[in-house]
Formats: structure tokens, sequence, C-alpha cells
């Protein structure tokens, strides 16, 4: 539900319809995401700033079991859309940042495979000021209905590029200025002494019990681990993406002079 208001209200790709099984119009947020689906328009091809005649999203009231049909993820609470793909970003955009804007803080994901841990990673990320996500097109999770409704949202606002491979892309954000730092258990340093927490960054996080692939830990320019009490040796890596993210906020915001 969340997923969709925030598709409606970020406005960054155009949605064609939304189906929702509420006909009594009880559910308040259903009605809202009605409501915000009725109002919006959207020039041909994409947002409004696009040339064409507008289009109005189409709003549609089925029952439930045609709804759950509909969707191609599990519990779908009520509402479906469907939108056009989320555009992919090119990494030099990510690291660019003018008078004004926030210091470029990415996270980077090698080999995340679950869907529902690409959309944790990404909610946790756009909550502690993450500017932009780097994802590989390649033995990945996608952004997929799953990945979206775990990402309640924050896919709507993250920008995200998509590139052919994780080490060819720490390199590019080396040669640009941008401290690449992988997160390992196996870290001597930890991630409360990283130095660099305030410079432009990008956090590499590895797969699910894999971690980080050798190539990409060689490109990384520093590794840090988080500190574990108790018998077992690591977090999921949603999680250790939270603690590491706003660990990085924390930094950032005792460093600001403002």
């Amino acid at each position: 539900m969340q997923a969709v208001r925030e598709l409606l209200v970020a406005r960054r790709r155009r949605v064609i319809s939304v189906t929702i099984s509420d006909p009594t119009g009880r559910s308040e947020p259903l009605g809202e995401i009605a409501q915000l689906a009725a109002s919006a328009s959207y020039q041909a091809g994409g947002l409004a700033e696009r040339s064409g005649p507008p289009r109005h999203v189409e709003v549609r009231y089925v029952e439930r079991d045609v709804l759950e049909r509909l969707a191609v993820s599990d519990a779908p609470q009520g509402v479906v859309a469907f939108a056009e793909a989320i555009e992919s970003h090119e990494l030099s955009s990510l690291t660019a940042s003018g008078v004004g804007e926030p210091t470029p803080f990415l996270v980077v994901l090698d080999g995340i495979t679950d869907p529902h841990n690409l959309g944790a990673v990404m909610r946790s990320a756009l909550g502690s000021g993450v500017t932009g996500l780097v994802i590989p097109k390649h033995r990945s999770a996608r952004l997929s209905p799953a990945a979206l409704k775990a990402a309640a949202g924050a896919a709507e606002h993250l920008p995200i590029a998509e590139v052919a491979g994780v080490p060819a892309a720490l390199r590019e954000l080396d040669q640009d200025g941008v401290w690449t730092v992988g997160l390992d258990s196996a870290a001597t340093t930890v991630i409360w002494d990283l130095a660099v927490a305030d410079q432009p960054l990008a956090l590499v996080l590895g797969a699910e019990g894999g971690g980080l692939s050798p190539l990409t830990a060689r490109r990384c320019r520093a590794m840090v681990g988080i500190p574990l009490q108790g018998p077992l040796g690591s977090l999921n890596v949603s999680v250790a993406a939270a603690v590491a993210c706003f660990e990085v906020a924390r930094r950032r915001a005792t460093a600001d002079p403002g």
C-alpha cells in the first residue's frame, strides 16, 4: 500500500492504472490512494514535463479475489498499480553534487539475491540520507514488485544506477573521488572508527551468506566491520546496511558545522 502511495506522490514515472479492492470506501489509506490516482495526470510518454496530451490514471474497483489474481507479489494490501519501469541513472550522475547539495553517500550492493533484502536496504538507505543506490544488472535481485513492496516507496525517491559489474563501478567511483568502503565482518577496523564518513562515500555490501566477492573486496579502498556481541558472527545484510548507513548519517550530522 505504501509503495503505491509513494509511486503516486513522487511522480517520477507514469502510472498506467490503479486497481483497488475496497468497494465500500471504508479504508482511509485506500481512499487517499484513490484520490491521488484520480487527481494525477501524466504527459504522454512519461512525466508532466514531457510533450503530448495528458493521460489520467485509470482507477478500477474490483473484488478481493480479482485483485489477488492481478497481483504479482504476495499480500497486495488492497491495491495494485501498473506503471512504467524505474529509470536507471548513470553512475556518474550519482557522484555529482552542486552547491547546497548533500555530499554523495551511496550504497553499492554486490549480488544480493533476495528481493525482500533489496527492498529493506532501499528503505533504510533513504531514511539515513543515502543519495544513490548502485546494483548490478546480473546475478542480483531485480527491482521486482516484491522488492518495491518491501521498499515501501523508497525506490520512488532514491536514484538508482544499474551497472554491468560492481568491480568496474567501484573503479569509476574511486576515480571520481568517492571512498569505496566494504562491509565485512572479518574487518579489523570497526565502522565506528571510519574516518572518512563525512567524505564522498560508497558503502559496499555483499551477498547473503557469501559476502563481498574477492574482486569487489580488492576494489574497496577500505574495509570495516560491525562489532557484534554474543555467539553469532554476522547480521542479515539488510540489518547490517541499516546499522552502517545510520552510523554514517550520525557521523555526518556530527561533522556538519551547521
